[in-house]
């Protein structure tokens, strides 16, 4: 007898083969049997009809910070991803010092959020335990973050490190590593990540690979030097032996669409090369982050109080206006293209939903003088939607068969859809759309991303793996979160089983929080620094 039993299911088994009929049992949180078994349960599932697949894992999560407030994790568990993968863009929340912790909370308010949580971690494992003492519905899985190891070494300055202080990064790296960190993470865009320099990154990267991590990056641009970014972390990957994981890979600017396919080309000569390279995706025209990382980068040295400062000197705010004007930045937003969708004030939770154009016109002013004051007026707990990225160039980079998919979900205010969307977005729009087969965007979803970071018990339905399945009506699936009303689950998920626990049931969450926080290991050893 079973503890659950999934019966009359079209078996998607994540290799991207086709599918095939048979029952799935469950016991012990583990896929004990598939073939034929019968009503031998003590929950049956009748799955007649729907396509059962793998647990989706969410290759880039911002919910670092809201699975301890939230941990039910609605938004990701309602669309079938079962994994979760945090600590990204280089912005992570371990290892840390007391005396940083309020900046820090500050400076990610606008990425992570701000809960009324304590911080009671230091370390990476006091982090992961914080973790999993929230009992998740969602696996966790977490990557360090560059800047808490700059933070830690060198604070928020400009400047490369001493070899002293790169050795103290090296170490915080390591015993980060050694405490279940699945591979290091940048934010090239982000201070103080933007501050390094291709060898400091290579430095660190040896590190990670001797312990056999990933190297996930933001890159220095995904703009008018998209390319050149390319070669940057390609020459990483070569000089460092570590697997290159791109986050949400794209070509940002009217003028630079089309340059995907270039950049495609690019990775797939890295891999003919030895260099293991692959990329991450949201299925959406529109990117999501902090508002105030349209600042020019040196107004954020040295942290979040003297950006702030900065912005309310006059002189230094026309300097920043000036640079903001001057062509040739790299991306040309245009301000109707920036939607804010998150503060923290009550003054200004009318403007969530607006972009910077319409909220000028009801302040009176320009729109750069809304986007500075807003920065201010929220001391950085701001969050945009921008509009920069073609249809055409989402549709390019999904074709990839290097590409995976993620939702960058950062679930505040009035969030960007793809917290609630990406996943059914893909199977129920491209999929449709002959942009994709099923199987091979279900692949992308789960065997490809549990490959890639090292998750050997998950990603495919075979016994002996764990029993993360999700059941979906391949004829109604699809996303309904939009821009203007993005806090709609999707339709078609019938079904989520997490660690074997039936977490959504006829489409309903069930409360369950049978989520694992998962630590990676390795058996090889560091060499000496």
């Amino acid at each position: 007898m079973f503890d659950l039993v999934i019966r009359n299911c079209r078996i998607l088994d994540g290799t991207g083969n086709p599918w095939q009929r048979g029952d799935i049992g469950v016991s012990g949180g583990k896929i004990e049997k598939i073939g034929l078994i019968g009503n031998e349960g003590d929950r049956v599932i009748d799955a007649s009809g729907l396509m059962v697949a793998p647990g989706f894992i969410d290759t880039h999560s911002h919910s670092d910070l809201m699975l301890m407030a939230e941990p039910e994790a609605p938004q990701k568990v309602m669309q079938g991803i079962t994994t979760e993968i945090v600590g990204q863009d280089g912005l992570g929340e371990a290892p840390i010092r007391e005396h940083l912790i309020a900046e820090w909370r500050r400076y990610l308010s606008g990425l992570n959020g701000d809960p009324d949580i304590d911080w009671t971690w230091r370390s990476f494992k006091d982090y992961l335990d914080a973790l999993d003492s929230a009992n998740t519905s969602t696996n966790v899985a977490a990557l360090v973050g560059h800047g808490n190891l700059r933070l830690l070494a060198i604070g928020m300055e400009n400047r490369t490190p001493k070899d002293s202080e790169l050795d103290e990064m090296k170490a915080f790296l390591v015993d980060s590593m050694k405490e279940g960190a699945f591979g290091l993470s940048t934010g090239l865009i982000y201070p103080p990540c933007v501050y390094a320099d291709t060898e400091e990154l290579t430095e660190l990267c040896k590190v990670t690979a001797s312990y056999g991590g990933v190297f996930a990056v933001h890159m220095r641009n995904e703009g008018d030097r998209l390319l050149e970014s390319i070669d940057e972390v390609i020459k990483i990957g070569r000089d460092s032996q570590v697997p290159v994981h791109i986050s949400h890979f794209k070509a940002s600017g009217e003028q630079n669409w089309g340059k995907v396919a270039s950049a495609l080309e690019k990775l797939e000569d890295a891999r003919s090369n030895g260099v293991a390279v692959t990329v991450d995706q949201y299925p959406y025209i529109a990117g999501s982050t902090f508002l105030s990382s349209l600042l020019p980068v040196w107004a954020h040295e040295d942290g979040t109080e003297r950006m702030l400062s900065r912005l309310r000197d006059g002189t230094m705010r026309k300097r920043i206006s000036d640079e903001l004007q001057r062509k040739g930045r790299g991306i040309d937003w245009g301000w109707g293209n920036v939607m804010v969708t998150s503060v923290r004030s009550e003054r200004n939770k009318p403007f969530e939903g607006l972009n910077l154009l319409q909220i000028a016109k009801q302040r009176g002013g320009t729109a750069m003088e809304a986007l500075f004051d807003i920065i201010l007026e929220e001391e950085n707990a701001a969050t945009m939607v921008s509009f920069i990225m073609s249809e055409e160039d989402v549709a390019t980079v999904m074709r990839s068969p290097l590409q995976m998919v993620c939702t960058d979900g950062i679930v505040l205010g009035k969030p960007h859809p793809r917290a609630y969307g990406s996943f059914p977005r893909v199977l129920g729009r491209y999929v449709k759309k002959g942009v994709l087969r099923l199987e091979e965007a279900i692949r992308k979803m789960t065997y490809l991303p549990a490959q890639t970071f090292g998750f050997h018990d998950r990603g495919l339905l075979r016994p002996g793996m764990c029993a993360d399945i999700t059941v979906f009506n391949p004829g109604t699936i699809t996303d309904t979160a939009t821009y203007t009303d993005p806090e709609q689950y999707p339709i078609g998920i019938e079904h989520v089983i997490v660690n074997g626990e039936i977490t959504v049931e006829a489409g309903k969450h069930t409360g369950k929080r049978a989520g694992q926080v998962l630590r990676h290991t390795s058996n090889r050893e560091l060499k000496p620094l």
